[in-house]
């Protein structure tokens, strides 16, 4: 699993033009599943999300968790996270899991990091066609790659 994680001040993702999720401060979580990916990629990973300390305590040092400030996460699918670029100028997205196998990965991660955050995350749809907006916070973004923990 791979994610972009975003520190926002806002977020939002419409659907259709319908608000379908939207958070306050928090998270923006833009996740991508590849057929390699397993239940100890997420629960890795959403240990990794609401533990990560890049959130500024009081003396302006980021030191805090989204749990530690009562933040919110909003989850955005992403296929194109596992883009190919090596060959050409056309992407592949060979690496990305098809949804018989993404979306019940997707299920399951959404499910543990509700857990693992103690209340409910804010989600898009799963191969919807997505507008998201976010107000970027630093900016402060970081890619975590669960096959590649540094």
């Amino acid at each position: 699993m791979r994610i972009v994680l975003q520190r926002v001040t806002e977020a939002s993702v419409k659907i259709d033009g319908r608000i379908n999720g939207q958070i306050g401060v928090g998270l923006l979580v833009l996740l991508g599943i590849e057929s390699a990916d397993t239940f100890e990629d997420i629960e890795w990973l959403c240990n990794k999300i609401t533990k990560l300390r890049i959130f500024n305590d009081e003396a302006g040092v980021m030191n805090l968790s989204v749990q530690e400030i009562s933040g919110e996460i909003l989850v955005i699918s992403q296929f194109t996270l596992h883009a190919s670029t090596k060959k050409g100028n056309r992407p592949s997205y060979i690496q990305a899991a098809r949804p018989e196998v993404a979306i019940p990965l997707y299920d399951n991660f959404l499910h543990t990091l509700s857990q693992s955050l103690g209340k409910p995350v804010e989600t898009g749809i799963f191969g919807a066609d997505m507008k998201v907006s976010l107000t970027n916070d630093g900016p402060v973004s970081i890619i975590i790659d669960s096959k590649n923990k540094e």
